[in-house]
């Protein structure tokens, strides 16, 4: 008979850090997409407007290899194997990054399969002022979390993104909607990406949260 027998071991986790133009501001936190890396969402990040108003924050996923089409270092979240656990080491990954910045306003935005990061840091990670989510869909473990508060939402899906159904958003309002929250939802025009239409009602969302 063979045995799977899981063992903790160190590994170090890196975040990109812009600050903003003023001091004292709030922390944009977010959580980049498969086979990204943290630069990729931070260039994100700044096409928001009013972005330079946040300290702008892209934690890369641990579990780094090479893209197969650029070579380039991306990341991935996790895979099937071992998913409780690594949703458990993600979770303590976060909760260390958001330590480190210290207190003030916090917003988490999460992009593809750094959606599903973005929802546990705002459930598990500490509180937080809002949540912005792109492309990527509500994970059960934060859907059946007991007690679960969370803050003002904004979840967008572009109208022709073939990895973020529109059935799968619908599910996921559904799911928010029973557990008393109302997100704000934007279906654009556009795919699975950052599009103009979405950009600007991030800006208006972070507004309305700092307001």
């Amino acid at each position: 008979m063979t045995l799977t027998r899981l063992i903790p071991t160190p590994t170090t986790g890196r975040y990109l850090l812009e600050p903003a133009t003023q001091a004292g501001a709030p922390f944009l936190v977010g959580f980049h997409g498969y086979a990204q890396r943290a630069e990729d969402l931070l260039a994100d990040l700044r096409r928001i407007p009013g972005a330079s108003r946040w300290n702008l924050v892209s934690v890369q996923a641990l579990h780094r290899f090479y893209s197969p089409k650029t070579r380039d270092v991306v990341g991935s979240w996790m895979t099937s194997l071992d998913r409780d656990q690594a949703v458990e080491d993600n979770v303590v990954y976060v909760r260390r990054v958001v330590a480190e910045l210290g207190g003030g306003g916090l917003v988490f935005a999460g992009f593809s399969q750094g959606a599903a990061m973005a929802w546990r840091a705002a459930a598990r990670c500490g509180p937080c002022d809002g949540l912005i989510i792109l492309g990527g869909d509500l994970p059960p473990d934060v859907a059946g979390a007991p007690a679960l508060a969370l803050p003002p939402v904004l979840l967008g899906r572009g109208e022709e993104d073939a990895f973020y159904p529109a059935a799968q958003l619908e599910r996921d309002v559904a799911a928010l909607e029973d557990l008393g929250a109302h997100p704000e939802v934007l279906r654009f025009p556009g795919g699975h990406e950052w599009g103009p239409g979405f950009l600007e009602a991030a800006g208006r969302f972070l507004e309305r949260v700092r307001g």
